[in-house]
């Protein structure tokens, strides 16, 4: 059985920028949302980007339309992979609340 706990994968990685991107972030707020460090997080936005799931527009970083689609898709399987110990969503997380300069 798969240790759900372990590290994340590189999509898992995706899945949760694009997931914090939804209502936009700068990336400073990704970094400290998705616990990486600036040149992880920089990597991944650029991959990101180039792959046209994620958009910026004055720092700030935005999911796209196929972005969104991404992650309704990534939710899918995860939930048919893992039924028993998945819950994901791709709501924002309200949990902590946003820095003022987000």
């Amino acid at each position: 059985m798969i240790d759900l706990n372990s590290r994340r994968q590189g999509l898992d990685i995706e899945a949760e920028i694009l997931r914090i991107c939804k209502d936009g972030a700068k990336k400073t707020w990704i970094v400290y949302r998705a616990n990486l460090n600036f040149a992880i997080v920089k990597g991944y936005i650029e991959e990101l980007k180039g792959q046209g799931l994620l958009s910026e527009n004055d720092d700030l970083y935005q999911s796209t339309e196929q972005g969104l689609e991404f992650l309704g898709e990534y939710a899918a399987l995860r939930k048919i992979r893992y039924p028993e110990t998945t819950k994901i969503t791709t709501e924002p997380d309200r949990s902590i609340e946003e820095p003022e300069n987000k």
